[in-house]
């Protein structure tokens, strides 16, 4: 891959990512996580207690709600709360992180708990789902911990079976790219976002064709694009993970 894009990287580089822990004071887990140009807040809330449809189950639950701030686009964007109604897009984001988070989580091992994962675009610049739940991985990681230094979660029980992670790839003029910032995302010819655990099973793949159908050598090529990124951004999540909570 000899293609250059506007940013300089070559098609099978990730954007500079950086994860920062414990952004967020109040909260039992959180991560500002960034993927280029965008930000998005993660933060991790811990109760104890499940919702009445799952009581007395003895199993827990991971959930999550992604939203978008008014300036996290060029032009402001009303709140959603002010205007009465959750979007379709905000409602899918939102079940897509959850589903997400819990293709990971042993939810009888996490007991009968409550983990709410609060996903908040700070800036958009392309990939803010991605980035929402990789990012979401690292808070909901700190708040099991903290769940069980606090007695919430029993000493020997791992509700944490793995990672997970998410890039997004596309086909930007016959050519296909890891992770698109807005201006290549607008102008794709195939967009695709694919979500996958830190030992390479695949837990949600969304693509859409923008203008000509993809063959299979270009719907391989993306998912080999995306295979790679993954693993190396399973990687970065692991050495944050690793890192003293400041």
């Amino acid at each position: 891959m000899t293609a250059t894009r506007a940013d300089g990287r070559t098609p099978d580089q990730l954007r500079p990512v950086t994860f920062d822990r414990g952004f967020q004071k109040a909260s039992e887990g959180s991560c500002l996580v960034t993927f280029g140009g965008t930000r998005v807040l993660c933060s991790a809330s811990f109760t104890r207690g499940v919702p009445r449809w799952k009581s007395g189950s003895g199993a827990g639950w991971v959930t999550a709600e992604y939203a978008m701030l008014p300036r996290a686009t060029n032009t402001r964007n009303d709140r959603e709360s002010v205007r009465g109604k959750i979007g379709g897009r905000t409602h899918e984001i939102s079940r897509l992180i959850g589903r997400s988070l819990r293709a990971v989580v042993d939810v009888k091992a996490l007991g009968e708990n409550t983990i709410v994962l609060d996903c908040d675009v700070i800036d958009a610049d392309g990939g803010t789902r991605t980035a929402a739940i990789t990012g979401a991985y690292v808070a909901l990681a700190d708040a099991i911990t903290w769940g069980r230094a606090h007695g919430a979660i029993a000493e020997h029980a791992t509700p944490l079976t793995g990672s997970v992670s998410a890039v997004s790839v596309g086909i930007i003029k016959g050519t296909p790219m890891l992770d698109l910032p807005y201006v290549e995302d607008v102008s794709a010819e195939t967009d695709m976002n694919v979500v996958m655990t830190g030992t390479g099973g695949f837990v949600e793949v969304q693509g859409t064709a923008e203008g000509a159908p993809f063959d299979r050598d270009e719907l391989d090529a993306l998912l080999a694009l995306a295979t790679a990124g993954n693993a190396e951004l399973t990687r970065m999540q692991a050495l944050a993970l690793a890192a003293p909570l400041a």
